[in-house]
């Protein structure tokens, strides 16, 4: 079985930022399920789809759009990579260990 570790800031930071402040609980689920699909070598870089992580996380696609969406403005997703249809590309920012 697989393990996955998680940084205790992304529960002590985040969990009360993204759902407590933000009010905003699928953005939460969705930067936890593209962390744990970052692969290592990667950069924390994930290739999937909106209807993928939908699928998989059980939100809607429109929900999850919304999530991703928030996650860039927030600056959790690289703003400046534009996922697309053919390289559905996204990439986890860790604000915490930048000093930001």
């Amino acid at each position: 079985m697989l393990r996955v570790t998680l940084d205790a800031r992304v529960i002590d930071l985040l969990m009360p930022d993204l759902i407590g402040h933000d009010r905003r609980p699928a953005a939460f689920l969705v930067y936890l399920f593209l962390l744990r699909h970052t692969r290592p070598g990667s950069r924390d870089t994930v290739s999937m789809s909106l209807q993928t992580i939908a699928t998989k996380t059980g939100l809607s696609k429109s929900s999850v759009q919304s999530a991703i969406r928030h996650l860039k403005r927030r600056r959790l997703l690289d703003p400046d990579l534009e996922a697309t249809v053919t390289a559905p590309i996204r990439r986890i920012m860790r604000a915490w260990e930048n000093g930001g």
